[in-house]
């Protein structure tokens, strides 16, 4: 009843949607990167967002399960294959005892989400399963993977289900489901990221301010899951001046000293001090997040009442999707 790590690829650990409520005491959210990819693997396997799924980052892991469960892929493309051969992503796949899941070669994306029915079986730390890899608590024993590592599934499937169905019929039940995802939240470009202006962004520069809306950003290599710097034109405040520390959120783009901004991501720290000159919008860190370095990023303008227009709206279609797919998750538990 364990997933076996055969290879443990560059960076896989175990996230959710994050530790919330603890940056008072100076713990990060940290949780996945792109949490729409990581709901939207959840959602397809019958479970709610809370749970963690493995977030798999460039190069895959190959993974052996012991005993039959039922996946689902979302995120980058990294080729992936079961037992050799190539998969589908976005869907509800059932895996039998002894299958391989392995990926290729990268076609898009940086980050893929590995969800599974039930959920891996993990402790619970401050409410949540994530790994916070600075301060090596959380996910599986606060780390990436390592090879050898063997993790309990908490609802592996039976081979005959209560209805005296078999994989195979479960696998021909699920597979013939229509699955239809909204653009919102299905995988999607943006020529540009959209941003909303902080209080601050009248004390930058009008040549700043027109420089992070028209110029091209470079991800520098310097760049992980706590944070990515951007390589362009320097961003400059009219008067530099210090500031009293605040609380951080992710998408937060603070400008040091230097003039070269950086964009918070998940493992951000909990309070900052630098100027923030804007926010990414909260529908657009999924598209930034499955960005990586050395690749070009433009950003452009959105109002705070759009941005949470769009949000609401993602909101919205995530229920209506699980609505739809609640034969989904009754096909699993009948299994």
């Amino acid at each position: 009843m364990t997933v076996r790590v055969l290879k443990p690829g560059m960076l896989s650990s175990f996230q959710d949607e994050g530790r919330v409520g603890h940056q008072p005491l100076g713990v990060s959210v940290v949780g996945a990167m792109d949490q729409r990819a990581h709901r939207l693997a959840n959602t397809l396997v019958g479970n709610t967002e809370d749970v963690a799924s493995l977030e798999i980052t460039l190069t895959g892991p190959t993974l052996q399960f012991t005993q039959a469960c039922c996946i689902a892929l979302c995120g980058a493309d990294l080729s992936p294959r079961l037992n050799g051969k190539p998969i589908a992503m976005n869907r509800p796949l059932v895996l039998r005892a002894q299958d391989e899941l392995h990926f290729g070669a990268r076609q898009h994306g940086t980050r893929a989400y590995l969800a599974v029915h039930g959920g891996f079986d993990l402790p619970g730390v401050l409410g949540s399963q994530s790994t916070y890899l600075r301060s090596r608590f959380g996910g599986w024993h606060g780390r990436a993977l390592k090879r050898d590592d063997e993790i309990r599934l908490r609802r592996p499937l039976k081979e005959v289900g209560q209805d005296g169905g078999t994989l195979e019929t479960l696998a021909k039940a699920l597979w013939g489901i229509s699955l239809y995802l909204p653009s919102i939240i299905a995988d999607s470009t943006r020529a540009r990221i959209r941003l909303i202006q902080s209080q601050q962004w009248e004390e930058f520069t009008p040549a700043s301010r027109e420089a992070l809306l028209n110029a091209s950003f470079r991800i520098s290599p310097d760049s992980e899951r706590m944070g990515y710097r951007l390589q362009g034109p320097d961003i400059l405040m009219t008067q530099p001046r210090q500031m009293i520390s605040e609380a951080t959120t992710f998408g937060t783009i603070q400008v040091p000293a230097g003039g070269q901004p950086i964009v918070l991501m998940a493992d951000r720290q909990t309070t900052g001090g630098y100027p923030k000159i804007a926010y990414v919008a909260t529908v657009d860190l999924p598209l930034l997040a499955q960005m990586g370095p050395g690749d070009k990023v433009q950003f452009e303008l959105l109002t705070l009442e759009a941005a949470q227009t769009l949000d609401t709206a993602r909101t919205r279609a995530f229920i209506d999707l699980a609505q739809t797919l609640h034969p989904v998750r009754t096909l699993l538990l009948n299994h």
